[in-house]
């Protein structure tokens, strides 16, 4: 099932696999880890790197964040920019959040990919 497909029939609400790898119930090997957030490799890289950058807060979307998110959103995305740092993504990386199911959102916990290692197309979708 693709990306597409797999966000047409994804929902919120509950549990992600993503909340449970935040709590560590499921294991998983961090490239970077800190009270607010995770940062681990993709399980299916679109790129030579390939990682995301979770919140610990179980937010569902982007587009639900609040005001008072403002801190948390900021420390993703520089935590993105010293994980793309210290994995070598010196000549530039692409980040990408999907929200809903026309964004192609498959998993119902915000999250931020962070893709490299080779020239990026424009557009991307």
């Amino acid at each position: 099932m693709s990306e597409v497909e797999k966000a047409q029939t994804a929902s919120a609400g509950g549990d992600t696999i993503f909340g449970k790898i935040t709590r560590g119930e499921i294991p998983c090997k961090f490239i970077h880890e800190d009270d607010k957030c995770v940062a681990f490799h993709d399980l299916s890289p679109q790129a030579p790197i390939h990682f995301l950058v979770i919140p610990r807060k179980p937010l569902s979307q982007l587009s639900k964040a609040e005001d008072g998110d403002k801190e948390m959103l900021g420390h993703l995305l520089l935590v993105a920019k010293q994980v793309a740092k210290e994995l070598g993504l010196e000549k530039g990386f692409r980040l990408v959040v999907n929200d809903g199911a026309e964004g192609a959102q498959s998993v119902y916990h915000l999250h931020i990919h962070v893709m490299g290692g080779r020239q990026m197309g424009w557009p991307p979708g």
